[in-house]
């Protein structure tokens, strides 16, 4: 029974009828994930087994962190799928293997943890087969962290599978925080359900040690029920002296262990000699903890008094500590040398045949957790483990044992090694407070050039998240001042070149530029760091340039391995400032799809930002939505706070052009609330032209014009204010301030004369058309709409010069013309959703005369769908089956068809056979 828990229990009770409640649709129950945490002892465990005995047999799946296995990638994971396990030949084959690889049994590694994640959303969507299914995750802060990320990504993309995912976490445990999903705080009893649980469950107390237990416990249940147990007969009678149970200010927490350590003191040695075993490793192996207390001439029947008191459960197999404090306090009353003692013979017991294969980590962990000094073959044994856990993609895994490895040997240069190892694969895991504190005790003159370059690009990565990119770039610039030509310098100033973009500092884009050698190899840098005049002699018109993907950039640039995506997406990136927006587009949609194949997670949110980005400057605006959106999830996985203020940026922008006042504020204001917090003007500059952008739309050029005066600044160099001046320069001239507006249009035109691309001089003849007057002006006007043809075409764009061009007709008093240029506008702008712009379009051409039938406009039907629904939607007209959408939407097969069965009544359309046709009508 449960104490004062009605309110969470009704909660939970509600989750698993959702799930039970199909709609006749093929799918199930509405899905659920809720994270139930609090103090040690506070009922989460209660919890979960209420919500168990809620699901009935066979339809929970059940997994328990323990702190001892922190460290072995996936052992969680498998301990709840395996009963499932038949089920992995229903799933697609890249899925099976992922599965079949974190589970040990292939022997392959897990090469894609996105294809993992999809994975375990797909079979837990199989073994629900309508629902509901209970997956309970207990003690989720000691889940061994490639086990969690996997759990809590299937977690967010729960839908229609009838599946209900609880995790239960210890507040105050380092790196326990589940993010993401709906939480529910356990808080201390009210007065009337702990007089209750005292009542009912505690033998009789006096009033005065009743009293004694109240004011200790402070509403923990736990407290409640184990401190009374620590007392004697004779204290819980009324002889309790002050110092009877824990004073001060130590936690309840903290007072249950020692409650439970108090219990555990009164146990014969040799049953004490056993739990300290079984803490120290607490597989649930209890041959394993027999074998090894043999040792300390302990046997089966020495568990019988710690059986008789409660502090273990026993079966045939297993052995297993009633509350996890239990086996904390176990370990934590036992002496050192008890300690070591206990892990050198649970290794012992692992070695021989038991110690090959799957026990080889466990074992070497034993050993190394027995160790004291300097041992360099269990040093070694641990340089194993972690190479081993890497290749499973257990990288927080990998991290903890070659750190472990470093205190282990006796050679100053292999512990500095190990431990930019370990502080690079945290950086990986995205473990940036353990990465920070790494870094502090390396010896980085006990580097080689290529660990210093290495640990320097996880430095300013972290930097990056954590502080500003201003100082990310000084970091990379320190270490290419230290290693000069002994190593590659490409990553390192590639990556210096980026930082120092992002900060806007035009004095530390100097400094980079300064240091850039004068070779093809660093074209693109130099001509994103230097100035504008010095990237190409101005021509007097446009002309084909070099395409980005075409120059020569360093490092690997086939996308073998992670070390050619800086240089790759430094590439794109000058695509994308030098109107080369084709080239952006196609190395942006490649460095994503080898992120995929190749789970180079830590660029796959900078690939899809530049995807983002290459597609919306082509107008293709759903697909931009739908790249930024997935590129702020996977930011916001794995911490990334830098990459996620440019996707808030960048999905402000779509807001703005499609008229979203609410959607656009909130992102674009968040978005540079923490850029300037951290100094990423770039950053703050693109939030800022977002909010310009809206106001332009919605006909506010006085607003507009200071956001995107306020933009200039803050980007610090010519080539990265481009791709805002345009806005500026019209936002000028409409607010009757011409005048502020001639040194963009200057700009503009060195700009176009550097990037030698059609659509580059496109914007500046457009420009140059706004700050003329008389004939000069209609010239600019047709020359840049010719452009627009001659480059890669750029709707949105090309649509806003019509519609300026129409209202300058209007005003020359040509309105037959006018509307020719502005119905263009209007259809175009009514295609890509630009609502604002199609406005203003419309108004314009009702002042020249033209009457418009609201009810004749194309009915815009995507809009009617989701985000999601519309990803979905457009990817089943391609003849994407639902399997194929699920894999790359991370989706559950059943979550597809939910989508597509609510989407095809909003379309008018009943089989997917006629989604083509409709979203070519609709575009």
């Amino acid at each position: 029974m449960l104490y004062g828990r009605g309110t969470e229990q009704d909660r939970i009770r509600r989750m698993l009828v959702r799930a039970g409640a199909g709609d006749g649709d093929g799918a199930g129950g509405a899905s659920g994930a809720l994270v139930i945490h609090g103090e040690a002892g506070m009922g989460k465990t209660a919890l979960l087994e209420y919500a168990r005995g809620l699901a009935g047999p066979g339809r929970v799946l059940r997994t328990v962190g323990i702190e001892s296995e922190m460290e072995l990638a996936f052992g969680g994971l498998h301990q709840l799928l395996w009963p499932v396990a038949s089920l992995l030949e229903r799933l697609p084959r890249p899925q099976a293997a992922a599965l079949s690889a974190a589970f040990g049994v292939s022997g392959e590694a897990v090469r894609d943890r996105f294809a993992l994640g999809t994975a375990v959303l797909a079979i837990l969507s199989q073994a629900a087969g309508g629902g509901p299914l209970l997956c309970v995750v207990d003690d989720s802060q000691w889940l061994d962290r490639a086990s969690l990320d996997a759990l809590v990504f299937a977690a967010r993309r729960l839908h229609r599978e009838g599946v209900v995912m609880l995790f239960a976490v210890r507040d105050g445990v380092p790196g326990g925080h589940i993010g993401g999903l709906p939480q529910l705080l356990l808080r201390g009893l009210d007065s009337a359900a702990v007089d209750a649980l005292l009542t009912d469950r505690v033998v009789a107390l006096s009033p005065y040690a009743r009293e004694q237990i109240v004011e200790q416990a402070q509403g923990n249940p736990l407290a409640l029920l184990e401190l009374p147990a620590s007392l004697t007969a004779e204290q819980r009678g009324g002889q309790l002296n002050p110092v009877a149970l824990p004073a001060g200010l130590s936690s309840p927490s903290s007072r249950i262990q020692e409650a439970f350590q108090a219990q555990i003191r009164r146990l014969p040695d040799a049953t004490r000699a056993m739990l300290l075993v079984a803490a120290a490793d607490d597989s649930g192996d209890l041959d394993l903890v027999l074998r090894a207390s043999a040792r300390f001439g302990a046997a089966l029947e020495d568990l019988e008094p710690a059986e008789d008191a409660t502090l273990v459960l026993l079966s045939e197999h297993t052995l297993a500590f009633r509350h996890p404090l239990i086996r904390s306090a176990t370990y934590q009353d036992a002496a050192l040398a008890r300690r070591l003692a206990a892990h050198r013979a649970l290794a012992d017991a692992l070695t021989g045949d038991r110690g090959a294969g799957q026990h080889a980590d466990r074992r070497a962990w034993h050993l190394a957790a027995a160790t004291t000094g300097a041992d360099e073959a269990v040093a070694a044994e641990m340089v194993g483990v972690a190479e081993r856990a890497g290749g499973r993609q257990g990288t927080a895994s990998a991290s903890a044992a070659y750190e472990r490895a470093a205190q282990l040997t006796a050679d100053p240069a292999a512990r500095a090694q190990l431990l930019a190892a370990a502080a690079i694969t945290s950086a990986e895991a995205g473990q940036f407070h353990r990465t920070a504190a790494l870094t502090d005790h390396i010896n980085a003159l006990a580097l080689d050039p290529r660990m210093l370059a290495d640990l320097a690009r996880v430095r300013a990565i972290v930097e990056l998240d954590r502080g500003s990119p201003g100082r990310a770039a000084r970091i990379l610039l320190e270490c290419a001042d230290r290693i000069g030509q002994c190593a590659d310098l490409a990553p390192v100033l590639t990556e210096a070149v980026q930082s120092a973009q992002s900060s806007g500092d035009r004095r530390l884009l100097a400094d980079v530029a300064a240091r850039l050698p004068d070779s093809p190899q660093y074209a693109m840098a130099r001509a994103m760091t230097g100035p504008l005049d010095a990237v190409r002699e101005p021509a007097p018109g446009p002309g084909p340039g070099p395409r980005a993907a075409e120059l020569p950039h360093a490092g690997h640039g086939d996308g073998e391995g992670e070390d050619g995506f800086a240089e790759r997406i430094l590439a794109g990136v000058h695509g994308l400032l030098f109107a080369d927006h084709r080239a952006a587009l196609d190395t942006a949609a490649a460095c994503v799809r080898d992120c995929r194949t190749q789970d180079v997670v830590g660029w796959l949110h900078t690939s899809l930002h530049l995807l983002a980005e290459a597609r919306l400057s082509l107008g293709l605006h759903e697909e931009a939505r739908a790249a930024a959106e997935e590129g702020l999830a996977v930011a916001g996985q794995f911490g990334r706070r830098h990459r996620e203020t440019y996707l808030r940026a960048t999905l402000a922008t779509l807001a703005a052009l499609q008229g979203d006042h609410e959607r656009c504020t909130g992102l674009g204001e968040a978005a540079l609330e923490h850029a300037d917090a951290h100094g990423i003007g770039l950053a703050a500059a693109h939030a800022l032209r977002a909010l310009g952008l809206l106001d332009l739309g919605a006909g506010d050029a006085g607003s507009a014009l200071a956001r995107l005066e306020a933009a200039r600044d803050r980007a610090g160099h010519p080539v990265l204010t481009a791709f805002l001046l345009p806005d500026l320069v019209e936002a000028a001239v409409r607010a009757g301030q011409v005048e502020r507006a001639a040194h963009a249009v200057a700009v503009m035109t060195r700009w176009a004369g550097a990037a030698q691309q059609p659509a580059a001089w496109a914007l500046a003849r457009r420009c140059q058309a706004l700050t003329s007057s008389g004939a000069g002006a209609g010239e600019h006007f047709t020359a840049a709409l010719r452009l627009h043809e001659e480059g890669t075409a750029q709707p949105f764009e090309r649509a806003r010069t019509e519609l300026l061009y129409g209202e300058w007709l209007r005003r020359e008093r040509r309105r037959s013309d006018a509307r020719g240029r502005l119905r263009s506008a209007l259809e175009t702008f009514e295609g890509l959703g630009a609502r604002a712009w199609a406005s203003r379009a419309r108004t314009e051409l009702q002042a020249c005369g033209e009457t418009l039938d609201p009810a004749g406009r194309r009915d815009e039907l995507l809009d009617r769908l989701s985000p999601q629904e519309r990803e979905v939607v457009r990817l089943a007209a391609t003849g994407a089956t639902n399997r194929q959408i699920a894999a790359r939407l991370f989706l559950s097969p059943r979550t597809v068809g939910h989508h597509l069965y609510r989407a095809f009544p909003k379309l008018g359309v009943t089989t997917r056979n006629d989604l083509p046709l409709l979203l070519d009508r609709d575009r």
